[in-house]
């Protein structure tokens, strides 16, 4: 096997027609064995490695424009090869600046005056007097999350650079604010306090390559967390993040995705959004009326606020932003809130009980999917199912997840 990868990286090095610009591609292998030695071989026919993802047989390169892909393609032990295409944030700047807030005072009890209007609208804050999410793990897959009063991170990753995974745009700490915010300073989120991690795959401009976010979303496989929110999209095709988003989907992991901001001209939502296995979110107005830049089409399950949303910014400000970015975080705290509730529950049941609980709304599913996001009415169900259960004698036993 050595031999022929050899053979391969001479070739791919003979064939190159000119330096010119660098293209980035991912490679995914078939196996595991003789990944190191690609990586070698590789560097030698002037392909630059940059992304090495072992677990999930992948590999991101950098490589001068007019390098022979189409023999790579060929070779037995390459599963294949696609463009390591850009996502980006599905977010936008309000015009309102940054605004402070009072000092920070201990609280133990819930303040009615910290709960915004869009929290209210999703139903989280009854859920509450039972679980506030604190036995559920939930990933921001975004540009980070900054430091903020109302914030506390667990733990995260960097998969640009392998750095820190704190917030150099705002995106990722609003997103986050909105599914997390603690209310120890001024507001709330939908799950106060879930156990919140950072995956910085987006940068400071608010994209990344999907290499990146394969890698972040194996992390959080890795780490065994119970929620994954993405709110950024790709309006291509990418077989490597609908594999990364499977795998995910397999260890039972429930996520959630922004639908994306192109309105209702583009025949179809964004990826991951439109994936199986993840909820994709449209966004409202306080009107409860469809946004008008939230994209439509087949794949919406569920919508949330999504228009002039206040939540946290890096520091110790609070900024409005809309966008389905907005919307799909509140979709992944109230499932943190559920996962709490039902630990055994997997992402299947508790999807479903989201989406049966939904308010309907005008627009028809292309739009807004089931309706408006109701978190306790889910919660309701899901517990009175394990009553059922429970009084059958049956106990409450997790079930297998489907691949």
């Amino acid at each position: 096997m050595k031999e022929t990868i050899r053979k391969l990286a001479r070739q791919m090095k003979a064939g190159r027609k000119s330096p010119g610009r660098t293209t980035r591609s991912v490679i995914v292998l078939k196996h595991k064995k003789g990944y190191d030695d690609c990586i070698r071989h590789l560097k030698a026919a002037g392909i630059r490695p940059v992304k090495a993802v072992r677990r999930c047989r992948l590999i991101g390169c950098e490589a001068p424009r007019g390098v022979d892909w189409k023999a790579l393609k060929r070779h037995p032990s390459v599963a294949y090869i696609e463009k390591d295409r850009l996502v980006k944030a599905h977010g936008r700047a309000v015009r309102s600046g940054q605004t402070g807030g009072a000092p920070i005072k201990a609280e133990c009890r819930i303040d009615p005056a910290k709960i915004p209007w869009n929290i209210a609208r999703i139903e989280a804050p009854p859920v509450w007097k039972r679980t506030k999410g604190q036995c559920a793990k939930l990933a921001v897959v975004d540009t980070g999350i900054g430091p903020n009063p109302d914030l506390t991170v667990a733990g995260g990753v960097n998969t640009i650079d392998g750095g820190s995974f704190k917030d150099d745009n705002g995106h990722g700490t609003h997103v986050a604010g909105i599914a997390a915010a603690t209310g120890r300073k001024r507001i709330y989120g939908a799950a106060p306090r879930v156990r919140l991690y950072a995956v910085k795959a987006l940068d400071q401009f608010g994209v990344g390559f999907v290499s990146d976010i394969a890698e972040g979303i194996d992390w959080c496989v890795k780490n065994r967390m119970d929620v994954i929110n993405m709110s950024f999209g790709l309006a291509g095709e990418s077989r490597v993040l609908r594999e990364a988003v499977a795998r995910a989907r397999r260890k039972g992991i429930l996520m959630t995705a922004s639908a994306g901001n192109d309105g209702p001209n583009n025949a179809r939502i964004d990826a991951p959004a439109r994936y199986p296995g993840v909820l994709g979110i449209a966004a409202t107005t306080k009107g409860n009326r469809v946004a008008s830049f939230s994209s439509r089409g087949k794949g919406i399950a569920l919508a949330a606020p999504g228009v002039n949303i206040l939540s946290t910014a890096p520091g110790r400000g609070y900024v409005r932003m809309s966008g389905t970015s907005m919307s799909s975080p509140h979709a992944a705290g109230g499932a943190a809130l559920l996962r709490s509730l039902a630990p055994a529950k997997h992402a299947a049941c508790i999807a479903r009980k989201l989406v049966a609980a939904a308010k309907p709304l005008p627009g028809g599913r292309r739009a807004v999917g089931a309706g408006l996001l109701q978190v306790a009415p889910a919660a309701a169900a899901l517990r009175s199912k394990q009553a059922r259960r429970a009084r059958a004698g049956g106990g409450v036993r997790a079930k297998r997840i489907r691949p």
